[in-house]
């Protein structure tokens, strides 16, 4: 990394937002430190965790938190990193942010380019 790249923050959420806080928390504290601007900030879900990007989330734990904060990440200019497979098993309607689909190999190397990795 050179001087002028931001170090990359690359948030892994795997959690399911119908039973659990844990992928709002994700979402809420990557918009946080996103605006900073002092790193590169990704979001990446699988699984079940896909649905926070849906149309629909009314159904899900903190769901002020994934309307409030998407929109900060969204607007940090990257799409939110999904797994491909689990958007097929998810109905997410109209994605509420722009989305990008990666396999396994994808997110590896994600990881490997991210100074951290965070997941919840």
């Amino acid at each position: 990394m050179n001087a002028t790249q931001r170090p990359i923050i690359l948030f892994v959420v795997q959690s399911d937002p119908r039973t659990s806080h844990r992928p709002a928390e994700a979402i809420r504290i990557a918009a946080g430190i996103g605006t900073w601007r002092k790193a590169d900030v990704r979001l990446c879900l699988l699984g079940p965790a896909v649905r926070a990007v849906g149309e629909w989330v009314d159904d899900l734990v903190d769901e002020d938190n994934f309307t409030r904060y998407l929109p900060i990440l969204r607007d940090l200019g990257h799409p939110v990193l999904v797994e491909a497979g689990a958007i097929a098993a998810a109905d997410l309607g109209e994605a509420s942010v722009p989305y990008e689909p990666l396999g396994p190999d994808a997110l590896a190397a994600w990881c490997a380019r991210a100074g951290s990795v965070l997941r919840f």
